[in-house]
């Protein structure tokens, strides 16, 4: 069930992230790179918040769980930002298809990591 809960948070933390790498490709002129590192650290702030309260039903206390949410993001970005730039910069791949491959990669990476370590308290549930 946790699995669905993360799925659908991460869905709309997704769709925050594409509106908004859409938007800054579209309306600007910057490195389709950065502007998915940008939009990927805006939609972690929801993306935190709702599987804190949410998904997880955390009780592990915000300072802990803030920063072993910003460490596994900080690694989830540099995978986002590594397959971007492999994808669009170096493969000339369109960059919705190269966030699509991006995003699944990092979804496994951030679910795993968050169950058993970012919201966990030491109670296996």
């Amino acid at each position: 069930m946790k699995f669905f809960k993360f799925v659908g948070v991460g869905g709309v933390a997704t769709a925050i992230q594409y509106v908004l790498l859409i938007l800054l490709v579209e309306l600007t002129s910057a490195s389709v790179v950065l502007l998915s590192a940008i939009s990927f650290m805006v939609s972690a702030v929801f993306n935190y918040l709702m599987n804190y309260y949410f998904t997880f039903e955390s009780n592990a206390k915000h300072g802990v769980a803030t920063i072993k949410f910003a460490l596994v993001a900080s690694c989830g970005l540099l995978l986002n930002t590594a397959i971007m730039h492999i994808m669009v910069e170096m493969q000339n791949i369109h960059y919705i298809v190269s966030q699509v491959s991006a995003t699944i990669a990092v979804l496994f990476w951030n679910f795993f990591i968050h169950k058993y370590w970012t919201y966990n308290t030491g109670q296996l549930k």
